[in-house]
């Protein structure tokens, strides 16, 4: 078992940091804490204990006590589980809240570190964050091969069992909705990068008016050489950037013959994402599973077109289908 998940981590671990950052860092925090913690879904928020200190001290803040339910996704009543499957902790077992015909898929986490105010601060350790992400991703990619799921957002903490049914029923026609759009298809995600340096120079080389000012800089000395270099530099620049949004909106669009739906993404910090290179697209593609081989053989021809670029068309999947989940419960 350790030696699959270092494998597994080896593999993935980039990508789940990047998807971390974009999804918890940016967007959960304040509001999404308010949010999973009971607000927008309607649950009532876990109970504090009450604030204590010693005489003289400055006040602490007492840990809440208890477990909420950790929920990760949502799929059909009566769906069977791998029996082996933990959650996010690797240690406490999955359960099933069923309602209305639909099933949650949550596991029990301690409050006094999931609750309202640990949460928060957790929430700002990135280290922390990757742990839970990539426990939280495990799960849902585990049931990706079984089940037709609705993936729930990191942070997704209910307070009770009750909290849990009351969200499938109110959200019950969306819910199936969801489910019906996704049953057969799977999510993939396309990243589109080049060589910054090949770029430029295959960017220069079909340039007419780079040639001309190439030939008009023999000419000039001092500081018209200067200006005129800048000028030089800066229209290849530009032209660079023409090519490379040629290139990704050709790339997009063979892809799109491929798929259900696609949705574009902003490009990822290459530091958290270990990519090199200029990513000129970052996608996700919903794709009939059936068809998942047809998009895997366009990303390689695509790239070997465009090999004079230093170009690098990433495919990876099946991911949970969160870019296709509108709204969400």
């Amino acid at each position: 078992m350790a030696d699959e998940l270092d494998s597994w981590a080896r593999e993935r671990a980039p990508d789940l940091l990047a998807r971390a950052e974009d999804e918890a860092v940016a967007v959960l925090r304040d509001a999404l804490v308010d949010a999973a913690l009971g607000q927008r879904r309607h649950d009532r928020p876990p109970r504090r204990s009450p604030e204590t200190s010693a005489p003289g001290a400055a006040p602490t803040r007492a840990q809440p006590a208890g477990h909420g339910l950790w929920a990760y996704c949502v799929l059909q009543a009566g769906e069977p589980l791998p029996s082996d499957l933990l959650g996010i902790d690797g240690e406490s077992p999955l359960e099933l809240v069923e309602a209305d015909r639909l099933a949650a898929l949550v596991s029990r986490v301690p409050l006094a570190e999931f609750g309202a105010e640990p949460l928060r601060e957790n929430l700002n350790d990135l280290g922390w964050l990757e742990r839970v992400a990539r426990g939280h991703e495990a799960v849902l990619e585990r049931l990706l091969g079984e089940s037709t799921i609705v993936p729930l957002r990191l942070c997704t903490i209910f307070e009770s069992d009750q909290g849990v049914r009351d969200m499938l029923e109110r959200e019950h026609d969306s819910l199936v909705r969801a489910l019906d759009a996704l049953r057969g298809r799977e999510e993939w995600g396309v990243k589109l990068l080049a060589d910054g340096d090949r770029l430029a120079e295959a960017a220069r080389a079909r340039s007419s008016e780079v040639a001309a000012l190439e030939d008009e800089l023999g000419t000039r000395t001092g500081g018209g050489a200067y200006m005129l270099g800048r000028r030089l530099e800066r229209h290849v620049r530009e032209a660079a950037d023409v090519l490379a949004a040629e290139v990704a909106d050709e790339v997009r669009t063979e892809l799109e013959s491929c798929a259900i739906d696609s949705v574009v993404l902003p490009p990822q910090n290459p530091e958290l994402s270990g990519h090199e290179g200029r990513m000129l697209l970052n996608c996700a593609y919903l794709v009939d599973a059936e068809r998942v081989q047809e998009l895997r053989d366009r990303v390689a021809e695509l790239e070997q077109r465009h090999s004079e670029l230093g170009v690098h068309i990433e495919s990876t999947g099946p991911w949970p289908p969160y870019n296709f989940v509108l709204g969400g419960p």
